[in-house]
């Protein structure tokens, strides 16, 4: 399954657990926060001044 910016941060990882690692990687250190599970991939982005289509490419890589 794709990922998407409208996806939350809890969403992403339970899908695939190895995303916690990418998201990391872009310094996104809270994913284990409470607020993370109904936070958008599109908002934590604009929040930690993240690029959303580096983090897509990313997270949608193979």
């Amino acid at each position: 399954m794709k990922v998407t910016k409208d996806m939350t941060i809890g969403e992403i990882i339970r899908q695939n657990p190895d995303n916690a690692m990418t998201l990391m990687s872009f310094g996104m250190g809270c994913i284990g926060c409470p607020a993370s599970q109904m936070e958008t991939l599109e908002e934590a982005a604009m929040v930690h001044g993240m690029d959303l289509n580096e983090l897509l490419d990313a997270l949608n890589k193979e």
